[in-house]
């Protein structure tokens, strides 16, 4: 029983998109070894305050869209674990309280390291986790999630853990966040297509609501340009070598991708899609951290 209940709670932390916070943490400190100002204590800690942060949100993400009768009969996505009365609404906002709180807890050492700011960007990251899909003008709701995602899951991610590390800002910190945020949001733009219909009648007004599948489309694709033109600019403007261009190794994959998106019969395919789409915004990252750091 016990286990069965802990593979509960293991599904509704959705580890299948946890690389939208490891990626943004290795990117960060690879940059910070390449600047001869790598710490492993700030960055374990990053880490972890990260993917607390970030399974507190999809728990977050679980409880209000149940409140909110966004999760229906009809989904087609991931199971979710308090519309299928798995866990009760109660619990489920506890476990996000308790989780957000341990990310706070522990995140108080590297505002020790960084200083106040660092204590803005955290209390900022857990606000917005919340008002993801909670508050009176849920994010998630208005057309906002993706604008979220990128600057929190990409620019304030990478830049804040090179700052913990060497403890400055830097030009190529912001570069290095964009190809980040970029494939954090593509994961989020499968969600929104495969979630299309149910999203229009549970009145969650997501860009492809608002917008339409074509433009969830072009977005998926224009995001993924943006990743691969960041190592040409490192290349051709900041002095790196020609092993920055390692994502590149990652491109037939990329394009798989696009098909998928473009061209896939079954929206339900699109749960395969959004893990793959995860699967290689962690190999995107790790090429282009060894890129960086060679």
């Amino acid at each position: 029983m016990k286990e069965s209940k802990f593979r509960i709670w293991l599904s509704a932390a959705r580890p299948q998109t946890l690389a939208a916070s490891i990626v943004p943490v290795m990117v960060g400190a690879s940059l910070a070894w390449s600047h001869y100002a790598f710490r492993a204590d700030t960055t374990l800690v990053a880490l972890l305050c990260a993917l607390l942060i970030q399974v507190g949100t999809n728990f977050a993400n679980d409880y209000y869209d149940f409140k909110k009768g966004a999760d229906t009969d009809d989904r087609i996505g991931f199971e979710r674990a308090t519309a299928l009365g798995l866990i009760s609404p109660k619990a489920m906002l506890t476990a996000t309280y308790i989780t957000m709180g341990l990310a706070f807890l522990i995140g108080l050492y590297l505002v020790w390291v960084g200083g106040w700011i660092i204590l803005l960007i955290g209390i900022l990251s857990l606000l917005f986790g919340i008002l993801y899909t909670g508050g009176p003008y849920p994010l998630g709701y208005n057309g906002l999630g993706d604008i979220f995602v990128f600057i929190f899951f990409g620019i304030i991610a990478v830049m804040g853990t090179y700052y913990v590390n060497a403890l400055e800002w830097s030009t190529t910190s912001f570069l290095a966040s964009l190809p980040v945020g970029a494939l954090c949001v593509n994961i989020l733009v499968v969600n929104n297509l495969r979630d299309i219909d149910q999203d229009k009648v549970s009145g969650k007004r997501t860009l492809g609501v608002l917008f339409g599948e074509k433009m969830l489309k072009m977005e998926y694709l224009g995001l993924l340009f943006l990743a691969f033109l960041i190592p040409v600019i490192f290349y051709h403007f900041y002095g790196y070598g020609l092993v920055i261009m390692l994502p590149y190794l990652s491109l037939p994959l990329g394009w798989r991708l696009i098909k998928q998106v473009y061209y896939h019969q079954d929206k339900r395919n699109l749960n395969k899609t959004l893990e793959r789409t995860a699967q290689f915004m962690i190999l995107f990252g790790f090429l282009f951290s060894v890129g960086i750091i060679l």
